[in-house]
């Protein structure tokens, strides 16, 4: 096996200018999910990968459609039936470059400067589908893949993959596999390799408050009808407690509270209360009393104001008193917090706080379980040994305070945990002008995802 393996790395490191000649083509699609003008592009980038996964002698592949933007997929299940299955997760879709002028290059051409490979896509997540692609190649052209791989690349995450849950229900049996590997966390830094175990899940909401039939002078009726944009905002207000805690009823009922060994964990890691500071340019930091700011970021509910728009917001004055206020509010979740329970709570609130005078609405608009991964399954070891081998130094593991969707349906859908890794960096500058990928932890993260299925065989 290890003869095998160093041939593998040898294969790797030789062929750096091919993998990199690949990657730049892939980022020369711009396969932007968002804009409509760019589904062919979209289309194009499907059938780019669905060329590869052939010219690696994967089975079944196909680009298949879904209710949004097609999945591609392609089997390798020559390890025989006593061997793990690993589904292997990535994205080929990529948010707008704009504003383009920020940028110091085209940003649909790969440009390298030193160590650093600019363009959109590099490092989310273009850069980690051609590592994984790149590793699994190494190993098939020595030999034989000691464990059996199935491809999984949609193409619209940077939408919120809307229609990606119903399509893995429908095919959950081409996708049945032991567990995901899905390189699209990345790490906390150049030398500190890093596995993420667990992601919060999202309830988005959209509420209004209406009280008169139509906008009214305030001269005339101010004093005399009830704003509903006051009446909002004392809504809002009203949705955290002195302990700057959820008030929504029974929104605490399901959390997975983090025990002590947990909280132990997230202490050594660099996300201190400094970190936050010098990350937001915030004078002072804010959250659930009892909690340290990376807690409250990535192991805690949250409740968000994302936006309020009521009344006149133009250039000068308009003395309106509004007929109607609106507000998107968004709720981080943590493992067991069903979101439609979320829903529940947040009508049940209103129900009870808004004045019956006034007329209101609650919404959900996006949904995403959180999800959560035991440390000690053995596709977590074989990760971890194969990222300090190659790191030489410790690996942590963190929580993220995002959302990945696909994470929770695979838990939901296929029963199966994903391995969160991946080999981009805070300062990518993912989704800005800008973006980039570190070579280096690039070739490393080739290498590191050879050892990792080398140790699962």
């Amino acid at each position: 096996m290890s003869e095998n393996v160093n041939k593998a790395l040898e294969y790797a490191s030789s062929n750096k200018k091919k993998f990199l000649d690949e990657m730049a083509e892939l980022i020369a699609i711009p396969s932007i999910s968002t804009d409509s003008a760019s589904i062919p592009d979209v289309q194009r980038a499907a059938e780019w990968l669905e060329a590869k996964l052939k010219a690696l002698n994967f089975d079944n592949v196909q680009i298949m459609p879904t209710d949004g933007l097609p999945v591609v997929y392609g089997e390798h299940l020559k390890a025989g039936k006593d061997a793990p299955t690993m589904l292997v997760y990535g994205h080929y879709d990529v948010q707008p470059a704009d504003p383009l002028e920020l940028w110091d290059s085209e940003p649909f051409t790969a440009k390298i400067d030193g160590d650093m490979l600019f363009a959109r896509g590099s490092s989310d997540m273009k850069g980690q589908v051609i590592a994984s692609l790149a590793a699994v190649e190494s190993i098939l052209a020595v030999g034989e893949s000691p464990i059996n791989i199935k491809f999984m690349l949609e193409g619209e995450e940077e939408t919120g993959s809307p229609t990606l849950g119903e399509f893995i229900e429908t095919n959950k049996d081409l996708f049945a596999a032991d567990f995901a590997l899905n390189p699209d966390a990345g790490m906390l830094s150049a030398s500190q390799p890093t596995i993420t175990y667990a992601l919060r899940g999202l309830a988005y909401f959209q509420v209004e408050v209406s009280g008169p039939s139509h906008d009214l002078h305030s001269g005339l009726y101010g004093g005399a009808v009830r704003n509903p944009a006051n009446e909002l905002a004392k809504l809002i207000a009203g949705m955290h407690d002195e302990n700057n805690r959820v008030t929504l009823p029974g929104f605490y009922e399901d959390v997975r509270d983090l025990d002590q060994n947990e909280r132990d964990a997230l202490a050594k890691l660099p996300q201190d209360d400094q970190f936050y500071l010098d990350q937001t340019g915030v004078s002072a930091l804010w959250g659930e009393e009892g909690f340290s700011s990376n807690e409250r970021a990535t192991g805690r509910p949250t409740l968000d104001v994302n936006g309020i728009i009521s009344g006149y917001i133009g250039e000068g004055s308009k003395t309106v008193l509004p007929a109607s206020a609106m507000a998107k509010i968004s709720c981080r979740l943590v493992a067991n917090q069903d979101p439609k329970k979320v829903l529940a709570q947040m009508q049940a609130y209103f129900k009870s706080n808004a004045h019956p005078s006034l007329k209101w609405e609650v919404k959900l608009l996006n949904e995403a379980v959180a999800s959560i991964s035991e440390l000690d399954s053995s596709e977590v070891m074989a990760m971890s040994q194969a990222l300090q081998h190659i790191w030489g130094t410790e690996v942590l593991f963190k929580r993220e305070g995002g959302t990945i969707p696909v994470v929770g349906y695979m838990q939901d859908k296929l029963g199966i945990e994903s391995i969160l890794t991946g080999f981009g960096l805070p300062e990518d500058r993912i989704h800005s002008p800008n973006e980039r990928l570190n070579l280096n932890v690039w070739e490393k993260g080739i290498q590191a995802l050879i050892h990792f299925i080398f140790n699962l065989g």
